[in-house]
Formats: structure tokens, C-alpha cells, sequence
């Protein structure tokens, strides 16, 4: 039995789920390989790096950060990070030499950015023949330190721009792959057999009108309420995820349109499904996750924007699969604008194929092998 270790951590939960997703297809597919969830905080946590500096983990900053809006000069914010991980490098690196020593898994699988020098100088000193592997779950990187380092390693990339980026920091060719996008939940590939009349009048919602889903994470964003005020006769359907709060405001507001909020929900097919366009923050997984599923995208791209994550305005540009506006002030005339012609942009994300999670597990049966 081949033992591989996935290396996710729960800031902004996108890299648990990716973990997750490319294990479960893993598993489907019957193959003689024993995946390993592993939570690169537990491993580290014995440093409290983040903690002896502002009381927080990590993870818990930068969820705090997104449920309130803190993302104002989060690129400097992110110099001081790497400030803080270079000063804890030494010990990070024995701390996860003592684990590759107890663990000796035969392939170690990033899905975490920001530590994959000390992930991977750690696993040659103590497993030197084990291959290392990053999956960029962003669709390009954000240099210098953030995805990709100089190292002896194997890259996976799902776009074109995250190829050139791994050629130009010196990778050769055997060591990147090109996935066909983002790891998408395998559901994102399942029909949905619902009647949209019916599952509209179910929640409320006028069937024959055009409807947007607005989704911030997992943790939702004051945002939305800016968005709901400003489509007040837009008929929308708001995700907030763990953000209660959130929700019961949103219900309260006075609206001109039907409305159905819900809180934390593993059903976002369903209700994209439901929906004819997205609004939303330009994150890689909700982007992809409503491309998936057919819906043009509306996202902001500004000085709020967290800075690895700026690519991926250019990138719905680049496809066609939506606007990009520079704050949310002008959503109603982007809506408008949208609806206008809904379906040359529907038919532009239909031309969007991503494969990746099924492509993956071929990509490191060839690094193993």
C-alpha cells in the first residue's frame, strides 16, 4: 500500500476541501493508496509561531480577517507573515523532520502555500528519495515565497500564467503539470435533477425572473449587505456561511424582490443551480465552482483584494466568463449590463472545461511511478 500525506491547514477552508475532494475521487477510483489527511497547524502548533506574536493561529487570523473585511493592506500584511516564518524556519523544519520520521509516507502532497520551503527541506533530510508535490490551489501564484520556491520539486498548475511562472523561477518540464483548472467537490460534476420552477417557488422565489447567487466563503462578508441594498429589486439568493449574523441582517432588509438566505450549506450546486449568475469575491473555488456550474461571474478587483487572488479578475477577463468591477458601488449597472447579455457570457463558460480533480490522481500515479 503506497502511503500519501495531503498538507492542508483551514485558513479560508478552500485548502481543506481541496484535500478532501482529490482524496474522495482517490477512493472512487480503487487505488492501492492510503491518502493521509495531515493539518500542517497540528504539526506546527507545538511553536505557536502566529500565536507568541499577535495571540492568534494563522489560520484563525485570516478568517477573522475575511468574516470582517480586514483585507486593506493585506499585501504588506503578508510581507510581515514571511518575515515571521523565515524567523521560525529553523524549527519548523526539526518539527516536521520529527514527523516525516514517524509518518514515512511515500509521497508528500501540498495543498498549503506559504511553508512549502520548510515542507520540503524538512522531508530531504529526512526522507531524501520521497518526492515532494505542490498543487496550487490559486490559479497563478503570488511571488516571491507564496506557492512556489527554487527547489528540487514536482508543480501542479491550473493555468497557463502558473506554467510560465514555474518555468521562469527555473522548474524544467518533468516537474510541472498542467491541470485543466482548480480541484472542484466531485458533485460539481453531477447533474443536479431538479425542477427549477418548482425548487424556486419552493424558497420562495418568483420562478421567471433572473436570479443571482452572492457568495463571500465560508465565512460570508459585510459586502453582502452593500449588495443588497444596491439590488434591492434584484431577485438573489445569499449564501453567508458560518456568519449568523450576517444572515439575520440580511434578512431584515427591506427589498423590493423575493430573497432566500441561507447560513452554512454543503448544497451549493443545488442552489447554483437555482441561479443564473454569480456575484462574489474573485476566490479561486467560487469562481470555478459557478463557472462549473454555468453561471457568469461578477467580482471587484481593488486595493481590498487579497493580493493572491488579483490574477483571477484578469483571468474571468480573459474567458469571458464575466465583469470585474472595481468596487461593488456599480453592481446594479453591472447587473443590468449582464442580464443584457447573459447569453454570450453563458455561452463562454460553457467553453470553460475543468477536469482537474479526475486529472490529479493520473498526474501523481506518474510522479510515484
Amino acid at each position: 500500500m503506497t502511503t500519501i500525506d495531503f498538507l492542508y491547514f483551514d485558513a479560508g477552508g478552500g485548502h481543506r476541501a481541496a484535500a478532501t475532494a482529490l482524496k474522495a475521487v482517490i477512493e472512487e477510483q480503487t487505488r492501492s493508496w492510503d491518502v493521509r489527511m495531515v493539518n500542517l497547524q497540528e504539526i506546527l502548533g507545538p511553536l505557536d509561531v502566529f500565536r507568541k506574536v499577535t495571540g492568534l493561529e494563522l489560520q484563525e487570523i485570516y478568517n477573522q480577517m475575511l468574516a470582517r473585511g480586514w483585507t486593506l493592506g493585506s499585501a504588506q500584511g503578508l510581507k510581515f507573515m514571511h518575515a515571521v516564518i523565515r524567523l521560525y524556519h529553523g524549527p519548523s523544519v526539526r518539527l516536521l523532520e520529527k514527523y516525516w520520521g514517524t509518518s514515512r509516507p511515500d509521497l508528500v502532497v501540498s495543498l498549503v502555500p506559504n511553508f512549502n520551503r520548510a515542507m520540503f527541506e524538512s522531508l530531504k533530510n529526512a526522507l531524501p528519495a520521497v518526492p515532494y508535490v505542490t498543487i496550487l490551489t490559486d490559479i497563478a501564484d503570488y511571488p516571491p515565497h507564496f506557492w512556489m520556491e527554487k527547489q528540487d520539486q514536482f508543480v501542479i498548475c491550473g493555468s497557463d500564467k502558473a506554467v510560465a511562472q514555474a518555468r521562469t523561477l527555473g522548474y524544467t518540464e518533468d516537474r510541472i503539470f498542467r491541470a485543466s483548472g482548480m480541484i472542484l467537490r466531485p458533485t460539481f460534476y453531477q447533474p443536479v435533477p431538479v425542477d427549477r420552477v418548482a425548487e424556486r417557488k419552493k424558497l420562495g422565489l418568483d420562478p421567471d425572473r433572473p436570479t443571482g447567487l452572492v457568495l463571500f466563503g465560508g465565512q460570508g462578508s459585510k459586502v453582502m449587505l452593500e449588495i443588497a441594498e444596491r439590488l434591492s429589486d434584484t431577485q438573489l439568493i445569499f449564501i453567508c456561511g458560518k456568519n449568523a449574523g450576517l444572515a439575520d441582517r440580511l434578512r431584515r432588509l427591506p427589498v423590493q424582490a423575493s430573497r432566500y438566505v441561507e447560513g452554512f450549506t454543503s448544497e451549493i450546486p443545488y442552489y447554483m443551480s437555482l441561479a443564473d449568475f454569480f456575484i462574489g469575491k474573485p476566490g479561486p473555488g467560487s469562481i470555478s465552482e459557478a463557472v462549473a456550474m454555468g453561471l457568469p461571474v461578477i467580482v471587484e478587483r481593488n486595493i481590498w483584494t487579497l493580493p493572491q487572488e488579483r490574477y483571477n479578475a484578469d483571468w474571468v477577463l480573459e474567458r469571458n466568463a464575466g465583469l470585474v468591477l472595481p468596487n461593488f458601488r456599480g453592481i446594479d449597472g453591472a447587473v443590468e449590463g449582464l442580464l443584457r447579455e447573459l447569453p454570450r457570457y453563458q455561452a463562454a463558460v460553457k467553453q470553460i472545461h475543468n477536469r482537474a480533480v479526475f486529472e490529479i490522481p493520473d498526474i501523481l500515479a506518474k510522479i510515484l511511478g
